[in-house]
C-alpha cells in the first residue's frame, strides 16, 4: 500500500494531488491540473460520478477498493500514464468514450463546435458529416447524437484505433447510422461527399514531438506526428477536399501548433481560424468554395 493511515477519498485525493505536484507530472489529457487529475482518478478508479456529494469523499474505503486505487495511482505517477488509460474511459462532448493506448485520448477543442451546433457556420441540419482520423470516434460519434438524423462516417488509417471507435459504436448504439471506413486519408472515400468534414488529424511538428512530456509518448505516434512541420497529412487533405465536399459543404480541421506551418504555406488562402471560450487553438474553417477555388495551389503544394 502507498500509506497505511490513507483511508478514505478525499485522503487519496489530497495525497495524489501533493505527490503528482512534487513527482512533475503533466497534465494534458482532458485535465490542466493537479487538482482535477487526481479527483479524476481516484473517482474513476471506484466507479464514482464526478459530482459526488462533498460528504461522500469521507467514507472509507474497502481493502480491494485501496489495493485497486493505489495501484492505479502508482502507475500515474511511476510510469507517466495518463490517467484515461488508466481508466479506460474519457469524457469527451460530456460522453463516456472507451479509450485504450491505440487511440489518443480525446481533448480536441471541436467539442465546442460540437456542443454549439457548428452555429452560426452550418447553413443547414447535416445529412452526411466525416470524421477523418477518427481514432476513438469521439467527434464523429459526438456529432451523431447532436445530429440524429445525419450518417456519420469515421474514418482512419489505423485498423487498431477503428476497433475501438467500433467499440464506442456499439457503446452508444449508433450502428444504424454510423459507420467506420479503413484508409489513408481519402482514400477509403472514392466518389462520397459530405456535408461537413471534420478532422483532428496527426498535426506534431518535429521539434515538438521531440519535446512532449512523457505522458504523451504513451499515445500512438500515428495519431500525433506527421513531418518536419506536422503538415503531410493536412497537404494532402486540403488538395482533395473538394472532392469530398457538398456544394454547401465545411471542412473544419485541427492543427494546434501547427497553425503557424498552415500560414506561412498558404499565405493566400484566408483561412478562418476559430476561437474557443474553453481553451483550445489552431482550428481553421474552410468552406466548399475556398476548398475549390484553393484545389490547384493545395494540389501544387502536394507534390512538391
Amino acid at each position: 500500500m502507498i500509506h497505511s493511515r490513507l483511508r478514505t477519498l478525499r485522503d487519496h485525493i489530497r495525497w495524489a494531488v501533493s505527490r503528482f505536484q512534487a513527482e512533475g507530472l503533466f497534465f494534458g489529457h482532458g485535465t490542466d491540473n493537479a487538482w482535477d487529475e487526481a479527483r479524476q482518478l481516484v473517482l474513476g478508479a471506484l466507479h464514482l460520478p464526478w459530482e459526488i456529494a462533498d460528504s461522500y469523499l469521507d467514507c472509507a474505503l474497502e481493502d480491494d477498493e485501496l489495493s485497486h486505487l493505489q495501484h492505479l495511482l502508482r502507475r500515474r505517477i511511476e510510469e507517466r500514464i495518463p490517467a484515461a488509460y488508466l481508466l479506460g474511459e474519457a469524457w469527451f462532448c460530456g460522453l463516456p468514450f472507451i479509450v485504450d493506448a491505440r487511440v489518443l485520448v480525446p481533448r480536441s477543442p471541436i467539442a465546442e463546435l460540437i456542443q454549439r451546433r457548428f452555429a452560426p457556420w452550418l447553413a443547414a441540419e447535416p445529412a452526411r458529416i466525416l470524421d477523418l482520423c477518427t481514432g476513438s470516434g469521439c467527434i464523429g460519434i459526438a456529432c451523431a447524437t447532436t445530429f440524429s438524423e445525419a450518417e456519420v462516417v469515421l474514418a482512419d488509417l489505423s485498423f487498431d484505433a477503428l476497433e475501438v471507435a467500433n467499440r464506442n459504436i456499439e457503446r452508444f448504439e449508433l450502428d444504424a447510422r454510423v459507420y467506420t471506413v479503413q484508409g489513408d486519408g481519402f482514400e477509403g472515400l472514392p466518389g462520397q461527399r459530405f456535408d461537413l468534414i471534420v478532422s483532428n488529424p496527426p498535426y506534431v511538428d518535429a521539434d515538438d514531438f521531440a519535446s512532449m512530456p512523457a505522458e504523451y509518448h504513451h499515445e500512438p505516434a500515428l495519431g500525433l506526428a506527421c513531418g518536419d512541420d506536422g503538415l503531410d497529412l493536412v497537404r494532402r487533405m486540403l488538395a482533395e477536399a473538394a472532392d469530398h465536399l457538398t456544394e454547401t459543404g465545411l471542412l473544419i480541421v485541427e492543427v494546434g501548433n501547427s497553425q503557424v506551418h498552415v500560414e506561412a504555406l498558404y499565405p493566400e488562402v484566408e483561412f478562418f481560424w476559430l476561437e474557443f471560450q474553453n481553451g483550445g487553438h489552431g482550428v481553421f474553417m474552410l468552406s466548399a468554395r475556398q476548398c475549390r477555388e484553393h484545389q490547384a495551389l493545395f494540389k501544387r503544394n502536394v507534390m512538391q
